[in-house]
């Protein structure tokens, strides 16, 4: 069980994914908004992967990802998204706090992505790996650590689609089928549907920007990862 200096040192941490104090209200007080295109403001305050958009689409944007670095947990086995991605982070942070092979300390960045694979049936448990996005300065020799591991994308494309307020298990399943309809019939459509054949077809990514104690201007994404030969943009 986390000790209390740890569980102070866990908020002062997430605290630093908070807002200017800004009262920008990105979603016209509806916490299911259906906005693309706003940079997340969290990115001018911490590291995040650099992306180019390299299309804006309606209800959706293309995103080139260009070789991030996450470190991930296991996947973690639970009914809950919510629960999944607490559970991770927990890990997560341990290892930032320097619990991990070096004893290195790594800044904080964003954004937490949880990727969900769901399971078949509504009382099923599902499986989700949650990771950190390392730091520039960490990735030519990232400090290995137990139970957690290394990845190492390419060039990545994203479909991503975003919204507003607290991540809900009651939510993310209709937002991921809000950025398939978006996306229906477009001349990313195919590419998607490739690299999410077979064992694939259900996977999407849950991306939280922000901490669970900011409770106004919150930011949330869907991730479709994909592949694609450039030519054919």
């Amino acid at each position: 069980m986390a000790s209390f200096l740890d569980l102070f040192k866990l908020s002062f941490i997430w605290s630093t994914l908070l807002g200017n104090g800004s009262n920008l209200d990105f979603w016209g007080g509806n916490s299911s908004g259906h906005n693309v295109g706003i940079f997340p403001p969290t990115c001018n305050r911490i590291e995040c992967p650099s992306f180019d958009v390299i299309h804006s689409g309606n209800g959706f944007e293309i995103r080139k990802y260009n070789s991030p670095v996450w470190m991930s947990t296991s996947p973690i086995d639970d009914i809950s998204l919510v629960e999944a991605t607490r559970t991770g982070f927990l890990q997560l942070f341990n290892y930032i706090q320097g619990k991990n092979e070096y004893e290195q300390q790594i800044e904080m960045t964003a954004p937490v992505i949880t990727e969900v694979k769901p399971s078949d049936g509504p009382f099923c448990a599902s499986s989700f790996t949650v990771s950190f996005f390392v730091p520039k300065a960490n990735q030519a020799n990232t400090p290995p650590a137990k139970g957690l591991q290394v990845q190492r994308w390419g060039e990545t494309y994203v479909a991503v689609r975003q919204f507003g307020g607290f991540v809900a298990d009651s939510d993310v399943g209709k937002e991921t089928a809000s950025l398939y309809d978006s996306i229906a019939g477009t001349v990313w459509s195919d590419a998607i549907d490739k690299s999410h054949a077979g064992e694939n077809t259900t996977i999407y990514t849950v991306a939280q920007y922000n901490s669970p104690f900011e409770f106004e201007n919150r930011l949330n994404e869907i991730w479709l990862t994909f592949d694609i030969n450039e030519d054919n943009i």
